[in-house]
């Protein structure tokens, strides 16, 4: 049976503590859960970093063969996203935080839902049947204030916009990634709206998910970011001009 091929991105800045610790273990979880199919890790250096980013990745990449490190000289997770699945021709394209807070445990029921005829399949920390760790009070409800305004505004079936766990088709990518224009952390939102709206088929997977205490994404830049991509996805509706 011939088995798709996958990418899986993992998109950093300034990690130079948690890439050798976590790349190693997702190496070998898809070394020992997807032996079937043809796969490769890329590293997603977005920025470029500032502290040991390229060094300890690159001293990885030389024991792994499976794994790559590529650069992208401009900040942002969404942009080093865009830039690197266009490019690739997996059939199959995967992102996940390097800090693991997704169970990886889930990471075939992302493939699978893929396989199966979803155009993107997502990560869900809201919806039924996740179990979330660790998270703040502040971070859970400015997250799911957030995703209600998405379905007040879109009408969208999806619970849970920005978990850093997702896949979408190389096909779908093709047809979206050209509409996406957000460069930062609104990515993820774009493309799940866009999508959805265009007629592309969302998966929602239920996942385990354990915050990093350590993260450093700051949430009120974040959250201002995303109220503007929301306004500005209200007033251009680019969905429009997409033909499924």
């Amino acid at each position: 049976m011939n088995r798709p091929t996958l990418s899986v991105i993992i998109p950093v800045y300034n990690e130079e503590k948690d890439i050798p610790r976590n790349i190693p273990v997702l190496y070998k979880f898809l070394n020992k859960n997807f032996k079937n199919y043809p796969w490769q890790l890329i590293i997603a250096d977005n920025g470029p970093s500032k502290d040991r980013t390229a060094e300890v990745s690159k001293q990885l990449v030389k024991k792994y063969k499976n794994l790559k490190y590529i650069c992208i000289p401009h900040p942002g997770r969404g942009g080093a996203l865009n830039k690197i699945w266009t490019r690739q021709q997996s059939d199959l394209l995967l992102y996940m935080d390097v800090d693991l807070s997704s169970d990886l445990t889930f990471l075939p029921q992302i493939v699978k839902a893929l396989e199966d005829g979803a155009d993107i399949a997502i990560g869900s920390r809201l919806k039924k049947g996740a179990k979330v760790y660790g998270r703040t009070p502040l971070r859970e409800v400015m997250s799911r204030g957030y995703n209600t305004l998405i379905k007040a505004f879109f009408w969208t079936s999806f619970h849970d916009a920005q978990c850093g766990f997702k896949g979408i088709t190389k096909e779908a990518a093709k047809k979206l990634l050209p509409h996406i224009k957000d460069k930062a952390w609104f990515f993820d939102s774009e493309l799940l709206i866009i999508g959805e709206k265009a007629g592309f088929k969302v998966k929602e997977v239920p996942i385990v998910w354990r915050d990093d205490p350590a993260s450093t994404v700051k949430v009120a830049k974040t959250a201002w970011g995303d109220i503007k991509g929301l306004a500005r996805l209200l007033m251009s509706r680019p969905w429009r001009n997409i033909i499924r």
